[in-house]
């Protein structure tokens, strides 16, 4: 089914007036990312909300209106092409490919280009002869076809902890004590079913990790029987990173983000801009700091690149082809909403484009290996 409706959604797209498709826009900015409000409940920003998902609408609408001034197919599929390539403000999660994750065709931009062009060309050849549309059809759209055969990868000694923690609760100091203790219980677990690791999601402990040492110290010992990776901060000098910790045999190693979320840990304005915003409606904070480039760490031979929860979905990260990847995150600033959905559709196109196996572990998201 999900090969037909992406297949109808691409010729409606490119079949209607420019008219229809704002209002498709408008809708489908509304839909696909009226979670990115949500997150404004927790800064005392709620009233915000139906401002910001209809400036979302507003923009989308007019995006859709852009794509769809020409009124050849053939045009239209050319600019829909490049909508994945272009990210307002450092968004990168419309990507329009998402459409066929679930469905018999593949997601790569070479297989989406054939999709494309394939209906534009029945589109054309509809007011010319019907009876050749099925034919050119069918021999393009088996070129698009995911031929690829990826090795499924059993990650059976791996505990991904599926954490439920609401977000009005995750960064209040009366219950950090309780937080932390599940934590600990979860790596307990884990070495009691003989796990030779556990990943924690992102800020599993709700606080500068690196500034705890009997936390620290806990952990190192606990890393001798289990491996350790943990999401919490790291605090400097310098400033505030989102940071993974890894616990390898009493040692520790961290891992910074690269990307950061838009208007969640960096507001991707000039200077001037960004502090403003960050004075008016952040009390001053400011943005995180991020690490030059993605961090790989050896763990029992394998090598795994790191990723903290927005970043996952990046192709800064799959650069050179990760075989695996731990991803970590933190969902409860969208939930409940589709947004948990949108990244785990994510994470199946990049593991099939990129062959790899990611180990997601998320808090009020959906944990699970992606591959």
């Amino acid at each position: 089914m999900d090969t037909l409706f992406g297949c109808v959604t691409i010729t409606l797209f490119l079949s209607q007036k420019k008219e229809v498709n704002f209002w498709a826009g408008f809708f489908t900015g509304i839909f696909w990312f009226y979670w990115i409000a949500l997150s404004f409940r927790y800064y005392d920003l709620g009233y915000l909300i139906p401002i910001i998902v209809v400036i979302i609408a507003i923009v989308y609408a007019i995006f859709f209106l852009l794509l769809s001034l020409p009124k050849d197919p053939f045009l239209r599929a050319s600019l829909l092409l490049v909508t994945s390539y272009i990210h307002p403000f450092k968004f990168s999660w419309f990507k329009p490919e998402l459409l066929f994750v679930n469905s018999y065709l593949g997601v790569n931009k070479i297989d989406f280009a054939v999709i494309v062009y394939t209906i534009s060309l029945s589109l054309f050849l509809y007011k010319k002869d019907k009876k050749i549309i099925s034919i050119a059809s069918l021999a393009l759209l088996i070129l698009a076809f995911n031929q690829t055969t990826q090795i499924k990868s059993k990650i059976s000694d791996i505990s991904l902890y599926d954490q439920k923690l609401p977000q009005d609760k995750k960064w209040l100091p009366r219950y950090q004590n309780i937080i932390v203790q599940k934590d600990f219980n979860a790596i307990t677990t884990a070495i009691s079913e003989h796990k030779k690791m556990i990943i924690l999601n992102e800020s599993a402990f709700p606080l500068c990790l690196n500034s705890h040492l009997k936390l620290l110290k806990k952990l190192k010992k606990l890393s001798k029987k289990i491996v350790i990776a943990t999401g919490a901060l790291r605090c400097t000098q310098n400033g505030y990173y989102n940071s993974t910790y890894y616990f390898i045999n009493g040692d520790i190693k961290t891992a910074d983000k690269v990307v950061l979320v838009p208007f969640g840990e960096e507001i991707p304005l000039p200077k001037f801009l960004a502090n403003f915003i960050n004075k008016i409606f952040f009390d001053g904070a400011e943005d995180f700091k991020t690490a030059k480039s993605p961090t790989k760490i050896k763990i029992g031979g394998r090598y795994y690149t790191n990723a903290i929860c927005y970043e996952a979905t990046e192709d800064i990260i799959y650069k050179n082809h990760p075989k695996y990847i731990i991803a970590i995150s933190n969902n409860a600033w969208f939930t409940p909403s589709i947004e948990p959905t949108l990244q785990h559709l994510l994470l199946k196109y990049y593991s099939k484009i990129y062959g790899t196996t990611i180990l997601h572990a998320a808090n009020m998201g959906i944990s699970g290996v992606v591959n």
